[in-house]
């Protein structure tokens, strides 16, 4: 993966053939540095990333520790850091992000929701730097600037870290990926034990209002979700005038067109998601079979 200048900032596309974008999660945190006005040290940063300059980048807890070579004969030190959310700004996040299954599942598989400041949003917080000047740094350098080349070098290079690793960001703002986790899988779990308490019955047998009432009680579950059987079930009548029955296009199955799934990685076993994938494929393909087999015998 690699970043390209472009006239006035750089141009976030995937590699060298422009087959795709950056993740959105990125451009956005490119768009700060393209915010400097001083587009010609941005240019000479960019050559700086580019060509190697950057010896070395660290993330230690929330701050960012680099060396980058300039004209002198030792690197110069850099430190990138962002304001930290508090423990309370922290249990908003979280309670936000228990509330919604889909922001935890997509964390979960490394990818960043796209509508993740709604989770910061209930903090009065951002995940986000809204502007440059939000992000704090220092360099040994003796220019006044900043952000100076050296630093704005740094910038561009933890743009291809976040691709990697959108926790970092996380991280940045006080919670590593591990504790982030953890603190979500407890709220998580802390959500699911009020909600059975709330659904145990009174001392007379009734349920609770939180249950009772209909406004707060969610719809009941479509029956094909409870038995995977009736997918392939269709009691009403058909015209047989209008009706043609053909077998799907060659790799076309639900999968292709739902996309990339997010299925978390197991670590321990990274075989576990592609094998799961393959046989998810397998079954669909054996039952669109089975399902052309009976639609022509019943059609005889």
């Amino acid at each position: 993966m690699t970043i390209t200048p472009n006239g006035t900032g750089i141009n976030t596309s995937l590699g060298d053939d422009g087959l795709g974008q950056q993740p959105w999660w990125v451009e956005q945190w490119m768009e700060l540095i393209n915010s400097y006005r001083f587009k010609k040290r941005l240019e000479r940063a960019w050559a700086y990333a580019r060509e190697g300059h950057v010896t070395s980048i660290r993330f230690e807890g929330r701050r960012v520790h680099a060396r980058v070579q300039g004209t002198g004969e030792d690197p110069y030190k850099v430190k990138l850091w962002l304001d930290v959310l508090s423990d309370e700004d922290w249990g908003y996040v979280l309670e936000a992000l228990t509330q919604k299954a889909r922001w935890s599942a997509q964390l979960l598989a490394g990818i960043m929701p796209s509508d993740i400041e709604r989770a910061f949003a209930a903090s009065g917080r951002r995940l986000f730097p809204f502007k440059l000047q939000e992000v704090r740094s220092e360099c040994s350098c003796p220019d006044k600037a900043n952000p100076c080349k050296h630093i704005s070098a740094v910038y561009f290079l933890m743009g291809e870290r976040f691709s990697e690793d959108p926790f970092v960001l996380f991280q940045l703002r006080g919670r590593t990926r591990a504790k982030l986790l953890e603190d979500l899988a407890d709220h998580r779990l802390k959500a699911l034990e009020a909600k059975a308490t709330s659904a145990e019955p009174d001392s007379e047998g009734a349920t609770t209002d939180a249950v009772t009432a209909t406004d707060d009680t969610p719809p009941p579950p479509h029956p094909a979700v409870l038995d995977p059987t009736l997918w392939w079930r269709y009691d009403a009548s058909l015209d047989g005038d209008l009706v043609v029955i053909t077998p799907a296009m060659e790799g076309d199955t639900g999968l292709d067109a739902a996309g990339d799934l997010p299925l978390a990685e197991e670590p321990r076993f990274p075989e576990a998601r592609p094998r799961f994938l393959s046989h998810l494929r397998e079954q669909g393909q054996a039952l669109a079979q089975q399902a052309m087999v009976e639609a022509m015998t019943a059609g005889a």
